[in-house]
């Protein structure tokens, strides 16, 4: 994703949209947050993937969960809206802490939001979900 230089002449600090992607700059910067957030808080490492998924689906994800710096103790949810296809992968260490059963209640939530429109409330949402799941470290 890539944010366009746009001149604000409006005088009200608004950041510039993003002109290659599913959020605008706003949006970005709650997700980012989220992430940080979700970091230091459970003390796992979170990722989030946008975009087209090679089928079969589940193991492009996890290869995108592979080539993360730290793949035990990492969390990736991957999401193609344009395939409707979700995929979250958690890490031999991070799936202790956050069972496949708190990840599907997970993707039921984010899944939900995303069929109201709502592709960044559902990601923030997930990684909070998650993140609370996990607890601190």
């Amino acid at each position: 994703m890539t944010v366009g230089e746009q001149v604000d002449q409006t005088g009200t600090g608004t950041p510039p949209e993003v002109l290659d992607g599913p959020f605008s700059t706003r949006q970005l910067l709650r997700i980012d947050e989220a992430l940080r957030l979700a970091d230091q808080g459970s003390g796992l490492v979170f990722s989030v993937y946008v975009g087209g998924l090679d089928e079969p689906v589940r193991e492009h994800a996890e290869r995108l969960h592979r080539q993360l710096a730290e793949p035990d103790k990492s969390v990736l949810i991957a999401v193609s809206p344009n395939q409707r296809q979700l995929e979250v992968v958690t890490g031999r260490y991070a799936r202790k802490r956050i069972p496949d059963t708190y990840v599907k209640l997970a993707a039921l939530s984010m899944v939900a939001s995303f069929g109201g429109g709502d592709l960044a409330g559902g990601i923030i949402q997930g990684l909070d979900q998650l993140a609370s799941h996990a607890g601190r470290a």
